[in-house]
């Protein structure tokens, strides 16, 4: 039987408070292949169908004159000569169009999908997969990173952003900082530039200073901080802890949001 795993709960200067025991999911094997079928997965279910309308470049009164006239035997527009309805005529069907009754969505077993997620969440506890996915924090950091439920309390950026670099992750907020121009012609369509991942803020709703009805205030302190994510631990999918189907999110967790995890082994 496997030893159990202790973590530090630090607070807002980094201190320990006290250690906590890890939940069984952070032992979990590390498929990355599951887990990257199961962000693909997600990303299909967001594909719009796409597709001409049937009767696109039928709609014509064009028909073949046959043989005989020395010319080619393709369809004609009547009182005239114009090519139509063939796909090499100017304003004709297309040859092979997008089909808008295409199945666009892949489909993964429960079973797969939950271990996907367990996978995903074990693989944010190794610090080479987190440091090869391009997170950057300190030297003496030790994963998982867990803080004290007040935390979740905080509603000013400024503040969130002062807290997350006293526990030595900062650097990873000034990664996230710099914006990649995209290559190619998405920067003509809205989409000039990507925005890296940053942290991971996992939560439980149930922290002190939560809202009457469980929203957690450090949504509204987060949100502004480029790359950085908050989400409660229920709602936790591979596509969080893996953006881009690459797993080892730097991710933080409430001591809250642990033991909601633990109960949800039960």
């Amino acid at each position: 039987m496997m030893a159990e795993r202790k973590a530090k709960v630090l607070d807002s200067s980094n201190n320990t408070l006290r250690e906590v025991t890890l939940p069984a999911v952070f032992k979990e094997e590390y498929r990355p292949d599951l887990i990257k079928r199961a962000v693909l997965v997600m990303q299909s279910n967001r594909l719009q169908p796409k597709g001409p309308n049937l009767l696109s470049g039928r709609k014509t009164s064009a028909e073949s004159w046959g043989t005989g006239r020395g010319v080619s035997r393709v369809p004609r527009i009547k009182n005239g000569r114009r090519a139509a309805r063939v796909p090499q005529a100017v304003g004709g069907r297309r040859a092979h169009p997008p089909k808008h009754n295409k199945v666009l969505k892949l489909k993964l077993n429960v079973k797969e999908r939950k271990k996907a997620i367990r996978s995903a969440i074990a693989a944010t506890t190794n610090t080479e997969i987190v440091r090869s996915r391009g997170h950057k924090f300190g030297e003496g950091v030790g994963l998982p990173l867990i803080v004290e439920d007040t935390f979740a309390d905080i509603v000013k950026t400024a503040e969130v952003e002062e807290y997350l670099t006293s526990i030595g992750v900062g650097e990873d907020l000034l990664r996230a900082q710099k914006r990649k121009v995209r290559a190619g012609k998405g920067k003509m369509r809205g989409r000039r530039y990507k925005q890296r991942k940053s942290v991971l803020i996992v939560v439980s709703g149930n922290e002190t200073g939560s809202a009457a009805n469980g929203t957690a205030r450090i949504i509204t302190g987060a949100k502004n901080l480029p790359g950085v994510d908050v989400a409660y631990v229920e709602a936790l999918n591979a596509e969080l802890l893996a953006p881009g189907t690459h797993p080892g999110r730097l991710t933080i967790w409430t001591e809250s949001s642990i033991s909601k995890l633990a109960m949800s082994e039960r």
